[in-house]
C-alpha cells in the first residue's frame, strides 16, 4: 500500500497538500515537529509518522471518551418525522444535522422551516457569503438547526451544540466520531443520533469504491463495515468507539441506547476462546472470513495453502453456522478482544483483553440482539439534561429566561452567547438559583471577572423568577413525548383519556398521521395508543395498517424463522420492508387468529 493510498484513508482528500508536509524534515532537519489531531486510530497515527518522516517520535494520547454525549442509533424509516419529534421535545437546543448530499441538506432544511423550525442549510455549493451568513446565524443562536454536509463544523467554536444527527450513515468511525464531537463541547449533556438502514450501507459502499484504486476500495469498504457493525451492535456503543481508538472502557457507559435497553446475554467465553485460539495458532495472520472457515473446518484453497487445517483449533466451531460465527466475532471485535491490522491484509490481532479471555482470566458475555424500542431511562447525564428538556418545570422555565438574558447581552456586545456563559453554567444556575455573590461564584463557569460583568443581571432575573409557582406534570420526562398543554377547569380530569381520544379519531377514519397532526402528538405516541388498545382487545381497523397481502408476507416470514422471532429478526428478514409498528400489529393479529 502506497503512502498516498494509506493517506486517503484519513478522509482528508480535500487537503491533498498534507502529503507534501514530509518535505519539512528534509529542508529543516533540526527543527522540532509537532503533529496534533483529535481523532486518529492506530493506522492513522502510524501514517502520520510516515508522512512527516518522524523517527521514533514521542506519542502522547489523551482519552477519546466524551461521556457527556448520549449515543443513539435509530431506524432509518420516517427520518423527517423523527427529527421533528426530537426538535419538538427540545425546542431551544441548538443542533446539527449532517446529510450526505447538498440536495438532501436543502430539502431537510426546507421541511424544518415549513414546520416553524428556525433552520438553515450549509454546503459547498453555496457562495462564501451564503455560507458565512448561515454559519454566523447558527453561532449567534439566531437559528436553532443547521443542516449541512460533513465539512461544516471544522473549526466552529460553538460550545453549546446540544445534539448532532447523522441523517445518513457516515463512511467510517473516524469521521463519525469527529462529527459527533461537535456536540457538548461545554461538557453538558448532549445527544448524538444516527439514523441507520441497510440501504445506507449499499449506497455508501458504492460511493467509497467508485473511481478509486482496488486497494483503496478494499480499505474503504472495511472501514465502512466497521461503521455498519457499530450501527448494528448489541453491546455498549461507547465501548465500541473507544476500542476502535485503542482505548479500553472498564464497564458499560450507561449513556447509550444499548446500555439502557440491554439485550439478553449468555456466557460466550468458550466460543470466544475457540476463536482467539485459532487466531493465535494461525500466528495472527488471518482475516475474519478465513478465521470462520478455519473454525468451521472448511477445506478451501486459503485454508489448505496456509496449512491452517493442521492447527489444533481447526474445525473446533463446526457446530455453529457461518452467520453465528460472523456475529460472535464482530461482538468480540466490538468488545476489544481483537483489532484489525488493515495494513497487514486485515489480519486480526489479539489485544491484552483478548489474551485475558483466552487464558480464562476474564469471562465474556455474548449477546442475542433485541431491538431497543421502549423509551430510554434517564442516566446520570440525562438527569442533568432534563433541566432543559423537560418542558414546563421550574428549572426549564428559569433556564429559558436565563438563555434569553444571555442572548440579549451577547447581541449587545457583539459576541456569541456561549462567550457570556455556557449552557452548562446556565443549567446549574437554574437548578441552584444563586441569589448572592458567594452563591453565584460557586457556580461552575462563573469567575470573579464574569461575576463583576454579568453577575448582578443574572441574580436579578433569578430573584424575579422566584415569585411564581408551578406544579409540574408527573408525566414530564426528557425521554417521553410531552403532553399537549391543554387549559382545563379545576374540576376537569387530567389528560388521562389520551388513548381513548386517539381511538375515537381512528374510528372516524383518520390515519395515524392525521391523528398525530390533529392532536398535536408525535406519530410514535399515536401508534403506541393504537397498539395498546388492540392489545387490550379493542376492535380496530387492523387492515388500515397492514393489508391482507402484507399480513401473508409477514406470517410467511415468521414461519420461516420459526418459534417466536424477535421484531428485529423479522425486520431484517423482510429487508426493512415493514416498520416495527406494522410488525407488532401483525403479531397481535396472528395471536388473535390462534385464540391466544
Amino acid at each position: 500500500m502506497t503512502r498516498r493510498t494509506v493517506f486517503r484513508a484519513w478522509g482528508h482528500d480535500f487537503r491533498p497538500e498534507y502529503t507534501q508536509l514530509g518535505a519539512l524534515r528534509t529542508h529543516f532537519p533540526s527543527t522540532p515537529i509537532v503533529a496534533l489531531t483529535a481523532t486518529a486510530d492506530r493506522l492513522t497515527q502510524r501514517d502520520i509518522k510516515t508522512q512527516l518522516n518522524l523517527h521514533e517520535p514521542k506519542v502522547f494520547l489523551s482519552s477519546f471518551d466524551r461521556p457527556n454525549i448520549n449515543l443513539l442509533v435509530r431506524p432509518g424509516q420516517d427520518r423527517v418525522g423523527s427529527v421533528l419529534d426530537y426538535i419538538a421535545r427540545h425546542p431551544q437546543d441548538p443542533g446539527i444535522i449532517y446529510c450526505l448530499s447538498r440536495k438532501t441538506c436543502e430539502t431537510i432544511s426546507q421541511k424544518l422551516q415549513a414546520k416553524g423550525v428556525k433552520a438553515a442549510h450549509y454546503h459547498a455549493g453555496l457562495t462564501p457569503l451564503q455560507r458565512g451568513k448561515a454559519q454566523e446565524a447558527f453561532l449567534q443562536d439566531d437559528i436553532q438547526v443547521i443542516v449541512a454536509t460533513i465539512a461544516f463544523g471544522m473549526g466552529i467554536d460553538k460550545s453549546n451544540v446540544r445534539w448532532v444527527m447523522h441523517y445518513n450513515l457516515p463512511k467510517n468511525i473516524e469521521g463519525y466520531y469527529q462529527e459527533i464531537g461537535r456536540a457538548g463541547r461545554d461538557g453538558a449533556p448532549s445527544t448524538a443520533i444516527l439514523f441507520y438502514s441497510f440501504a445506507d450501507v449499499m449506497q455508501m459502499r458504492e460511493m467509497v469504491t467508485k473511481d478509486v484504486p482496488a486497494r483503496q476500495a478494499q480499505l474503504n469498504t472495511a472501514k465502512l463495515e466497521r461503521m455498519q457493525q457499530f450501527a448494528e451492535a448489541a453491546s455498549c456503543r461507547r465501548k465500541i468507539l473507544l476500542n476502535y481508538f485503542s482505548e479500553t472502557l472498564g464497564e458499560d457507559c450507561g449513556n447509550c441506547d444499548i446500555c439502557r435497553n440491554p439485550p439478553t446475554t449468555f456466557d460466550g467465553t468458550l466460543i470466544a476462546q475457540k476463536a482467539l485460539s485459532a487466531v493465535f495458532r494461525s500466528r495472527e495472520r488471518v482475516a475474519i472470513n478465513l478465521l470462520i472457515d478455519i473454525l468451521r473446518g472448511m477445506r478451501n484453497q486459503a485454508v489448505l495453502q496456509g496449512g491452517y487445517d493442521q492447527i489444533k483449533t481447526y474445525g473446533a466451531g463446526r457446530d455453529l453456522p457461518y452467520l453465528d460465527w460472523y456475529s460472535y466475532i464482530h461482538q468480540m471485535l466490538n468488545d476489544g478482544l481483537f483489532y484489525i491490522a488493515y495494513e497487514e491484509g486485515y489480519a486480526l490481532k489479539i489485544t491484552e483483553r483478548g489474551h485475558q479471555v483466552l487464558k480464562g482470566q476474564l469471562n465474556l458475555p455474548l449477546r442475542k440482539f433485541q431491538p431497543a424500542e421502549k423509551a430510554e431511562k434517564p442516566t446520570r447525564a440525562g438527569k442533568k439534561a432534563a433541566v432543559t428538556a423537560t418542558i414546563g418545570t421550574p428549572e426549564a422555565q428559569l433556564f429559558d429566561k436565563l438563555r434569553k438574558l444571555r442572548k440579549a447581552i451577547a447581541d449587545e456586545q457583539g459576541v456569541p452567547p456561549y462567550v457570556v456563559f455556557s449552557d452548562a453554567t446556565l443549567q446549574e444556575m437554574a437548578a441552584e438559583r444563586p441569589i448572592s455573590r458567594v452563591g453565584m461564584l460557586g457556580i461552575s463557569g462563573v469567575g470573579m471577572k464574569k461575576f463583576e460583568t454579568y453577575g448582578e443581571a443574572f441574580i436579578k432575573l433569578i430573584l424575579e423568577h422566584g415569585g411564581g409557582q408551578y406544579v409540574p406534570s408527573d408525566s414530564d420526562s426528557m425521554f417521553n413525548e410531552p403532553r399537549p398543554r391543554v387549559a382545563v377547569a379545576a374540576a376537569d380530569k387530567p389528560v388521562s383519556d389520551s388513548e381513548d381520544a386517539t381511538i375515537q379519531f381512528h374510528q372516524m377514519g383518520l390515519t395515524p398521521e392525521d391523528i398525530a397532526e390533529r392532536r398535536g402528538l408525535a406519530l410514535s405516541t399515536v401508534k403506541t395508543h393504537l397498539y395498546n388498545a388492540y392489545a387490550k382487545g379493542r376492535e380496530l381497523r387492523i387492515h388500515d395498517f397492514v393489508s391482507d397481502a402484507e399480513m401473508a408476507e409477514i406470517f410467511t416470514a415468521r414461519a420461516q424463522l420459526g418459534g417466536e422471532p424477535t421484531l428485529r429478526d423479522l425486520f431484517d428478514h423482510l429487508r426493512e420492508k415493514y416498520d416495527y409498528f406494522q410488525l407488532r400489529m401483525a403479531a397481535l393479529y396472528h395471536k388473535r387468529l390462534r385464540g391466544q
